[in-house]
């Protein structure tokens, strides 16, 4: 992509828009006499379609207000704001344009949807524009931009019913997931950077942390995922339980990514070319899918108040 304009958009990034696909799924899975219809395929391409769009504008606003720390970084530097001379001016209408188109998809799927595709917008703002600008905030930069994976979850919960709230736990899971790819992610660049001056310079919350300390709490975020998804499983479908240990096995193997120089977890739009990664997310989806349908009454034991006889 040639167009700076196009470029700062990122429309390579769309791919980021499958951690909608989950919130799609549970909804199927929990609502009872789901149908699935035209409607919901309607629901689905416009949904994507204006998350797509409303992500783009976040992108747009945070290479405009990011151009001067991005020429410390050593690949973000040739991005088009900092390499290339743009028109201030276009790059309101751009943003405002992406917004707006992405909003109106929004609306014709339905009002919960739009207000959670809102939220996403005004995340943007929060975490770009001062005075907020939480990314420059130590742990609150990653907390605050991970909220949009939950987000990204209630979006796809919206797309199948606008009648039903998920369940607090998995969304509050899938919130402490996304934070825990973006404290590796963090992670990964303060190595890469290998000098903490330089770092802080890039992004201002490098300043306050350490290897130690973003390591630390992305492993804390891992945990408090961990723990919410089991809390969720045991309630709805204890058998899917059986998948925590293989969960955490993904996580490890993500952190093993990011000892590598110039690790992919820097830029998780390219994370398909970790080709053992994508084996292991697609053998936990297997082993998810069959133990939907396999039964193990023992586990009900589990649930039980009365104490297992040994009799």
């Amino acid at each position: 992509m040639k167009n700076p304009y196009v470029r700062i958009a990122r429309p390579d990034h769309w791919i980021k828009q499958l951690f909608i696909v989950p919130g799609i799924l549970i909804a199927v899975i929990l609502i009872d006499n789901f149908k699935f219809d035209v409607n919901v395929i309607y629901n689905i391409i416009l949904g994507f379609l204006g998350t797509c769009f409303v992500a783009s504008a976040n992108y747009v606003i945070n290479e405009y207000l990011d151009a001067e720390f991005d020429k410390y970084h050593p690949t973000k530097k040739n991005r088009p704001l900092v390499s290339q001379n743009v028109k201030k001016s276009i790059i309101y209408i751009e943003y405002a344009i992406l917004a707006v188109i992405g909003l109106l998809f929004a609306w014709f799927v339905s009002f919960p949807f739009f207000i959670t595709d809102l939220v996403l917008l005004i995340m943007g703002v929060l975490y770009n524009v001062k005075p907020m600008r939480t990314k420059d905030v130590p742990f609150l930069d990653v907390i605050s931009e991970s909220v949009n994976n939950a987000l990204r979850l209630l979006l796809g919960w919206f797309i199948i019913t606008d009648v039903y709230l998920p369940p607090v736990s998995i969304v509050l899971g899938y919130w402490m997931f996304g934070a825990f790819l973006m404290g590796i992610k963090r992670y990964a660049e303060y190595r890469m950077i290998n000098d903490p001056e330089q770092a802080s310079l890039y992004r201002k919350s490098f300043a306050k942390y350490t290897e130690n300390s973003l390591l630390l709490s992305s492993i804390f975020y891992a945990l408090v995922s961990i723990f919410l998804f089991t809390t969720f499983l045991i309630k709805y479908r204890i058998e899917l339980v059986l998948c925590i240990p293989f969960m955490c096995i993904l996580y490890c193997y993500y952190l093993h990514i990011s000892f590598k120089s110039d690790s992919a977890v820097q830029k998780p739009e390219k994370l398909y070319k970790e080709k053992k990664l994508l084996l292991l997310c697609g053998l936990f989806c297997a082993l998810a899918v069959a133990l939907l349908y396999i039964d193990i009454p023992m586990l009900d034991k589990l649930l039980s108040d009365a104490l297992l006889s040994l009799k």
